[in-house]
């Protein structure tokens, strides 16, 4: 019979009560101590609730404190020089250090490098690594929590990092040198490692290597091989694990890889399960991801019956099942949704929900009786002809675009120069990105007016109010070009959703983005129009308080999309453009009202694109496309922004200037300007403002730290094309260090100013 198991389970808890806990030790409320009874609950209620829904092997080291990437760095010691004790002593203060640049003990050094997990919404820490790097068994937390899932009585298959993988998304500290050259000395730990769950009495040790879904050079093919050799005969069964994209061009390779079992994501890709079977001799374990691990809609489970039915009587116990990748992007429990409509709530399927849906199709596959399945999947055909999720007006807009829907009037040469004469802004302009601190206060005024404890009347002035003080505090650091704050946002893509048609909210629909931060993607189910302006009445209010410049700030159409739970059947590049077309209303409603500088926030444009570079391009062009749409009805006068965040831009550089905007700002500052590197080899013709400190640190930045991150980005970018702000939103962090940051970084421009005149 097939056995079910899972990759991995979202970690944060069915209320975000990771992200409570972590908080609360980082504020000095919690001790330690506490902090790990938190965690140690938070694990049996996963485990609990994927043993509950029948999975057969339950993931043990999928949990993590901030990041699996980072907790893999712990494990194999590679701790950064600024973050070491003089002891060499390795806990969660150095796990948090490594993370955020700031733990309740130890010194406040720069954090890691943050970027996005292949083409997720999740971020993770970058590994650093120096040609010497030496590596050691440091931390046994893996072994602690199979011991845990042990006692509680779950089978534990645990989970680790493939170290090809590690590797491949780790960064060089210092000089460039051949990463695989550590491959040598950091197998020896892995090792150790299995030797050690051998110990505990552990079967299964899933490896993922999930740069599998990337088109590898041959150097990082041989070093699979040379891995997974190494890795097998230390007393557990390997089972290797890849997903995200298809490894067809892997075929030969795992074939003749030495492990016990591989498994593939079925919904990334077509596959053929017949041609997966004959890859692995009967002894082998197949596991197939027939459920999507990274979307919340009901599977049709018929469907995947149908393909998998002959497999499993041939394959039996050596066929397992499984979501495509871990559940870590997806909600954990769609019973706790109960003002979602019924018609709806019919559709979707959360974390609990998939091991449910695995446990329908383990039983059909046993009795050969699919009439459960077919009661199951009934929603998901009547969808198909729901009246609620077609607009023909909408898709009408849509089919009559044209190329010059996306092209604003006059070029960058020409418009920037009407640009400074109407803007008339100094050398070195200051901003920010968007958002400034969600205060306490303006948490429980909407939790309040949610509730309805507060009215909209009073809401609305609170509101205003909250965005007069941040007008107030910009004005007294002296910015150049302010922002309204965004108080009344609760999110830069849910804010949206909630006012445009086609989407859906849930209420404990998060998600992990990063660290403690979670965020609750909108659920996009059917066609996407604005029914009514969005932002401007805030803008214009903002604008009313100020003589200096008032940014409008909206997020782009790609950003909204990827940043939703998209509707598995809808057309992407057709729902972009659609959200495209609204947003160009918006634009111009802005425009009409007095607002010069829009910025428009594309931080997800490289999640959606494929992994494989070869269907870059494709991808490239109708997502650079949809971007233009939005912003290319204004006239010339009008500055276009855009904002970029925690992803590699060197190989899409020409995508973005593709993209048009007048000013793109991107997040340098943890990479110390290194990711300017993509503006070496590529004339960029448009304005820039590279990030000059990280917001995901309470660190305040010096000013003598700012200038130099401006003067080296002045050695690649022409310094009368370079603006001045942080790396991303100020959301996260208090107005204490905010002030105290905007503070040095405004005193940095004005005297590199003098300097460079």
């Amino acid at each position: 019979m097939a056995q079910l198991h899972n990759l991995g389970f979202p970690r944060i808890g069915k209320k975000r009560e990771l992200k409570f806990a972590v908080e609360s030790y980082w504020a000095g409320n919690i001790t330690q101590a506490e902090l790990l009874a938190q965690g140690e609950a938070i694990r049996a209620e996963n485990w609990a609730l994927q043993a509950d829904a029948g999975i057969d092997l339950l993931p043990v080291g999928d949990f993590a404190w901030y990041d699996h990437v980072l907790a893999t760095s712990l494990l194999v010691g590679a701790i950064p020089e600024r973050h070491q004790t003089a002891d060499g002593s390795v806990d969660l203060d150095t796990l948090f250090g490594i993370g955020r640049g700031r733990a309740p003990t130890g010194c406040a050094c720069a954090a890691s490098e943050m970027t996005k997990w292949f083409n997720t919404n999740y971020h993770y820490i970058v590994p650093e690594l120096s040609s010497d790097q030496q590596f050691q068994l440091t931390w046994n937390e893996l072994f602690e929590h199979v011991a845990q899932a042990q006692k509680l009585g779950h089978q534990a298959k645990a989970v680790l990092l493939g170290p090809v993988s590690y590797l491949y998304l780790a960064k060089c500290a210092g000089e460039e040198f051949d990463k695989l050259s550590l491959l040598e000395k950091l197998l020896p730990v892995y090792q150790q490692v299995l030797a050690k769950l051998a110990a505990q009495g552990v079967a299964w040790v899933q490896i993922d290597e999930p740069i599998l879904g990337l088109e590898l050079a041959q150097d990082y093919r041989n070093a699979l091989k040379t891995s997974l050799n190494a890795l097998a005969g230390q007393g557990v069964k390997l089972l290797l694990a890849s997903y995200f994209d298809s490894v067809t061009a892997y075929y030969n390779d795992i074939a003749d890889y030495p492990v016990d079992g591989v498994h593939f994501d079925c919904v990334a890709s077509d596959v053929d399960v017949t041609t997966l079977d004959s890859l692995l001799s009967p002894s082998q374990v197949l596991s197939l991801g027939v459920i999507n691990g990274r979307n919340i809609w009901r599977a049709d489970l018929e469907v995947v019956y149908a393909n998998v039915k002959d497999i499993a009587a041939k394959r039996a116990d050596n066929l397992w099942l499984a979501p495509s990748c871990s559940l870590l992007h997806t909600p954990v429990d769609l019973d706790q949704e109960q003002q979602l409509d019924d018609e709806l709530r019919s559709w979707l399927a959360f974390a609990k929900q998939k091991g449910q849906e695995l446990a329908l199709l383990k039983a059909a596959l046993a009795s050969n009786d699919v009439s459960a399945l077919q009661s199951y999947c009934a929603p998901v055909k009547a969808r198909l002809t729901s009246k609620r999720v077609n607009n023909l007006a909408v898709q009408q807009r849509v089919s009559a675009l044209t190329a010059t829907d996306g092209e604003r009037n006059s070029v960058f040469a020409q418009r920037i120069e009407k640009q400074h004469a109407a803007l008339d802004l100094p050398l070195l302009p200051t901003t920010t990105i968007g958002s400034f601190p969600q205060t306490q206060a303006i948490r429980k005024a909407r939790r309040d007016f949610k509730a309805g404890a507060l009215s909209a009347a009073q809401y609305q002035s609170q509101m205003a109010a909250e965005i007069r003080y941040a007008v107030e505090e910009q004005e007294a650091l002296d910015l150049d070009v302010l922002v309204h704050g965004e108080a009344e946002r609760n999110d830069m893509v849910e804010y949206f959703g909630e006012l445009l048609e086609g989407f859906a909210f849930t209420q404990f629909g998060w998600v992990q983005s990063y660290g403690s931060r979670c965020v609750k993607p909108p659920v996009i189910w059917g066609d996407v129009s604005r029914e009514q302006p969005m932002t401007v009445e805030w803008s214009k209010y903002a604008q009313s308080l100020t003589d200096k410049k008032m940014k409008g700030m909206l997020t782009g159409p790609v950003t909204i999309l990827f940043w939703s739970f998209i509707r598995d059947d809808l057309d992407k590049p057709t729902i972009a453009n659609q959200i495209a077309l609204a947003l160009r209303d918006e634009v111009v409603d802005l425009q009409n009202a007095g607002i010069e500088i829009i910025q428009i926030d594309e931080p997800a444009f490289r999640e959606g694109m494929p992994l494989k570079a070869s269907q870059w391009q494709a991808y490239l062009e109708w997502a650079a496309y949809a971007f233009r749409v939005s912003a290319s009805g204004v006239k010339d006068e009008t500055q276009i922004h855009t904002h970029m965040c925690y992803a590699e831009f060197n190989d899409i550089i020409a995508a973005i200037a593709d993209m048009d905007a007048d000013v793109i700002t991107i997040e340098t500052s943890r990479s110390n300007m290194e990711l300017l590197a993509a503006f070496e080899d590529f004339a960029y013709p448009n304005d820039i403002g590279p990030g000059v400190y990280d917001i995901h640190t309470p660190n305040v930045p010096d000013i003598a730290w700012i200038k130099a991150l401006i003067h080296k980005a002045a050695r690649k970018i022409p310094v009368q094309r370079l603006w001045v702000n942080p790396d991303c939103g100020l959301k996260t962090r208090g107005w204490e260090e905010t002030r105290q940051a905007l503070d040095n970084m405004v005193k940095a421009s004005k005297e590199l100013r003098k300097e460079l005149t």
